[in-house]
């Protein structure tokens, strides 16, 4: 059976001393690669500090004492380590961090991936409409779908624990995404970037300790967009359709066009964002959706047709929209 690795370090924080000066002392605890830190609550001037023997300089009572300190630590987590590799249990940084500060009495609680997408997309569905759009919560939950069955497929597993989240899963999801779900260049980096929120947020909570997306970078494709000359729209406006359904989704599109408004805007656009001005001329005024600016943009004769057109839509006067946007 292959032994488990296991190693220790000591080091001090120079990038935020203490009120004193003096900097933090840390413990990190490492074993198969993963690894857990501590501040021990202990602390040193910086220029006492000795990195390469992992200790303290000098005769003073203080140096002697953390320099104890330290020997003692390597010793029982040493002791510790070894007892538990007899016993052959499963040994992880955290239950050896656990067993050092007395804290093993409780078992130790696993955090997973599709658990803390799910605690994170629970969370986010709760702030639509405040800072987050519906749209923007499926794409968290397409992602959490599919990574789940990634892990399924490449792990046999229900779920991973986030120690296991590495950069070969990253670049696995990726290449997921391209072969199995068919996903284009753009589409697959919206979900790599749901994936990055994720696991920077592990990171913020110290539930992992490695960047898994370390040496990942991803590029955008440029797009390059046609566009609709006005004689286009206008054939496409005149045009005759057997189905009402079709007829509204092309008045729809046209609005849209004729006003720049994004899809979310015109489904949202109602009586109180139609504004007139001194000259009598009538006028959308409405924040976006997404960047909440504030937008004033002139009803041309088609656009303010088409609001004439439905202003007795049932859908309309249930809304009180101005028009009956379906589903994108």
């Amino acid at each position: 059976m292959k032994r488990d690795s296991f190693n220790m370090l000591f080091f001090i924080k120079k990038a935020k001393l203490l009120k004193n000066g003096e900097a933090s002392v840390c413990m990190r605890i490492t074993v198969n690669g993963v690894r857990v830190e501590n501040n021990i609550r202990k602390s040193i001037e910086p220029a006492l500090w000795n990195q390469a023997k992992e200790c303290a300089k000098g005769k003073s009572r203080k140096s002697c004492d953390l320099n104890a300190y330290i020997e003692d630590a390597r010793i029982k987590l040493h002791q510790t380590f070894n007892e538990l590799e007899e016993q052959g249990q499963f040994i992880t940084a955290r239950l050896l961090q656990k067993k050092f500060f007395g804290q093993d009495q409780a078992p130790e609680v696993v955090r997973t991936l599709i658990q803390t997408i799910q605690e994170h997309n629970d969370q986010c569905r709760e702030l639509v409409g405040k800072d987050y759009a519906l749209i923007t919560v499926r794409r968290y939950e397409s992602c959490k779908r599919y990574l789940a069955e990634l892990i399924k497929l490449k792990y046999d597993k229900e779920d991973l624990p986030l120690s296991e989240v590495n950069g070969e899963l990253v670049r696995a999801f990726e290449f997921y995404l391209k072969t199995e779900k068919e996903c284009q260049q753009n589409t697959v980096i919206r979900y790599m970037k749901c994936l990055k929120k994720i696991t920077n947020l592990a990171l913020a909570n110290e539930w992992i300790t490695k960047d898994p997306f370390i040496g990942i970078k991803f590029h955008e494709k440029e797009v390059i967009r046609e566009f609709l000359t006005m004689d286009e729209l206008l054939t496409i406006y005149h045009k005759e359709f057997p189905l009402e359904r079709i007829t509204i989704v092309r008045d729809v599109f046209i609005f849209a066009a004729l006003t720049g408004l994004a899809f979310i805007d015109v489904q949202q656009l109602a009586p109180e964002h139609i504004v007139e001005d001194s000259n009598g001329n009538l006028w959308i005024r409405k924040p976006r959706q997404k960047t909440k600016n504030m937008c004033n943009i002139p009803l041309l004769d088609i656009p303010l047709e088409i609001l004439r057109k439905y202003a007795e839509h049932p859908v309309c006067q249930k809304k009180n929209r101005l028009l009956p946007v379906p589903c994108n």
